[in-house]
């Protein structure tokens, strides 16, 4: 398949280099722990082979006098050494959108937002790591899935932007109330603090299952509860929309394998402005806002409306250096406004049985967040949910009310806090 040297940006990432600043950038960190100590040589052989089957890894950031585009980059990633998860300088990662390390024993992927979201993201490392279990262990897994054969071509669906079937179809905007915000004391940049916490996979399945919903439900709807926690002991509060930001993978709904951006979102959750809700009426609430707004009926016209725009003949014709800010405001009007926080959950991995006993962990953070405190981010692995719940502010108070509101319905975690 020969490769275009220039591609246009899927309409889910026009906004992420609009609001990419010195300080800020749509990030996102994936890990993958082995059972032993990762060998850097064999990694970077392993990056090759697999930047070469996933060549939109190959692209860097560019731009016309209109839009932003992805422009090929004939050169070799390098592993780098683990760095902060703050927005670094394309110049200084080679002109890739992405950077892998090695940390011990962790194959390490951060990735700019404008690349690619989590399927794809997750697609990259484990077929990365597989890659360097078979040079390091000669272990042959059985490709599939989230795990691509690296000596096979690459496919042009991959490489597609999946957005252009919703082309020519007629869109609504999506009408929302803003959301109350967590406030608390400003951290540092370059600084972003991690609760890392540890679920029970068969436990909070057994709980989801005994109140007839999916886990992502669940516990979006113990985060509006801790959320109602945190608005109670506010006395500067000013909104009473509590909502839960969920992207949602659009593959799912309307097809497709590209291994670029293809994703929406949902935000779920209640307006406390005639008092607070119990836990079983707030999952009530958001189970039927989750199954109602997934429908492709639902999601078709939102997506279809952000195309429309994208497409709009007299907005094409707006200079880029004007598109950056005027973007960009719309994207802080119309983006964090109307959520008090995130949670993005990838699901669970089952990996194939001959990579199994060399993977102890797989982890997956979301970056620092410019309009809301924090975000959260969690994948299923083994016999456990991992979830990260990262943040900008100093306070953990909204975490510390999640954990506990976890406890209340019988679901037990372990949680350790650090820096990303």
């Amino acid at each position: 398949m020969a490769l275009q040297k220039i591609l246009r940006l899927d309409n889910a990432s026009l906004i992420y280099p609009a609001s990419q600043s010195k300080k800020y950038a749509s990030l996102f960190r994936m890990s993958v722990t082995l059972s032993g100590p990762v060998e850097t040589p064999l990694l970077q052989q392993a990056l090759e082979a697999v930047v070469d089957r996933i060549p939109t890894f190959h692209y860097t950031l560019a731009g016309d006098a209109f839009w932003w585009r992805l422009r090929y980059l004939d050169r070799t990633p390098r592993v780098l050494p683990l760095q902060p998860l703050h927005a670094f300088s394309l110049a200084g990662n080679g002109g890739f959108l992405f950077r892998v390390s090695a940390d011990g024993a962790r194959i390490v992927l951060d990735v700019f937002h404008v690349l690619t979201d989590g399927n794809g993201g997750m697609t990259f490392l484990l077929t990365l790591a597989a890659e360097y279990l078979r040079l390091r262990h000669g272990v042959v897994p059985a490709y599939g899935g989230r795990i691509l054969d690296p000596s096979a071509r690459p496919c042009a669906s991959e490489l597609a932007d999946a957005f252009d079937a919703f082309g020519g179809k007629r869109g609504t905007l999506e009408q929302n109330d803003p959301a109350y915000h967590i406030r608390g004391r400003i951290l540092p940049h370059r600084v972003l603090t991690d609760l890392r916490v540890r679920i029970p996979a068969r436990r909070v399945s057994e709980v989801a299952k005994a109140r007839g919903c999916t886990v992502t439900e669940l516990l979006a709807a113990a985060m509006v509860a801790a959320l109602q926690v945190v608005h109670a002991a506010d006395r500067h509060r000013k909104r009473s929309v509590l909502k839960v930001n969920v992207p949602v993978d659009l593959r799912r709904i309307f097809g497709g394998s590209t291994l670029r951006n293809f994703s929406s979102y949902v935000v779920l959750g209640v307006d406390v402005r005639n008092g607070y809700l119990d836990f079983d009426r707030i999952l009530e609430v958001v189970r039927a806002q989750k199954q109602l707004y997934t429908m492709p009926s639902q999601l078709e016209p939102k997506v279809a409306k952000n195309v429309e725009l994208e497409d709009n003949f007299a907005i094409s014709c707006i200079p880029r250096v004007l598109k950056k800010p005027l973007i960009d405001v719309i994207n802080k009007l119309k983006g964090d406004r109307y959520c008090s926080h995130t949670l993005s959950n990838l699901g669970r991995i089952d990996l194939p049985e001959a990579l199994r006993p060399h993977v102890r962990d797989i982890d997956f953070v979301l970056g620092r967040q410019r309009g809301n405190s924090g975000a959260s981010a969690c994948v299923g692995y083994g016999d456990a949910l991992v979830l990260h719940m990262s943040r900008r502010i100093a306070e953990r108070a909204f975490e510390d009310a999640f954990l506990e509101q976890l406890a209340c319905i019988g679901v037990p975690v372990a949680a350790e806090e650090g820096n990303l």
